[in-house]
């Protein structure tokens, strides 16, 4: 078993603890917008604990980055591998959407943190959140994908 197998296990594990955690404050953050709720330390704590996810999730993923065989190969024929779809989708576009979501996250988080208003905790948190998840769902290689598939849960 290579070095990668216990990085791709965790990787593609905490794949859904992201999604969970980021659908949880997205659907919180709208349902107490929409009502008027007060932003209260759960809803603190599920914004909080959805970046630390996420930004472990972060982690896990350079390091993988940094040892995988096929970035390497990517970097190393660049000419070449740029015209392959499956090299050139995780050796740079994958990595760089997941930053940008995980960067816009970060910022949406900080954001709701420092606005005045309940109201405009939950909107915050709503918007950059959303956008990071629909960024994440962009450029995860789903079972499903024509173009790039990796399967529903590595083991």
């Amino acid at each position: 078993m290579s070095a990668l197998h216990p990085l791709l296990v965790l990787h593609s594990l905490l794949r859904w603890l992201v999604l969970a955690s980021l659908l949880y404050a997205i659907i919180n953050a709208y349902r107490k917008w929409r009502s008027g709720a007060a932003f209260q330390k759960n809803d603190s704590i599920a914004r909080v604990l959805t970046v630390i996810i996420a930004h472990t999730q972060l982690v896990v993923g350079l390091m993988l980055y940094a040892l995988s065989p096929l970035v390497s190969y990517f970097w190393k024929n660049f000419s070449t591998a740029i015209h392959e779809r499956q090299v050139r989708f995780f050796g740079m576009e994958h990595i760089f959407v997941m930053i940008l979501a995980i960067l816009i996250l970060t910022i949406g988080s900080a954001k709701a943190k420092r606005k005045a208003t309940d109201s405009e905790k939950h909107r915050t948190v709503l918007i950059w959140f959303t956008i990071a998840l629909l960024l994440i769902l962009s450029s995860v290689p789903w079972a499903f994908s024509p173009l790039v598939s990796r399967p529903w849960v590595r083991w």
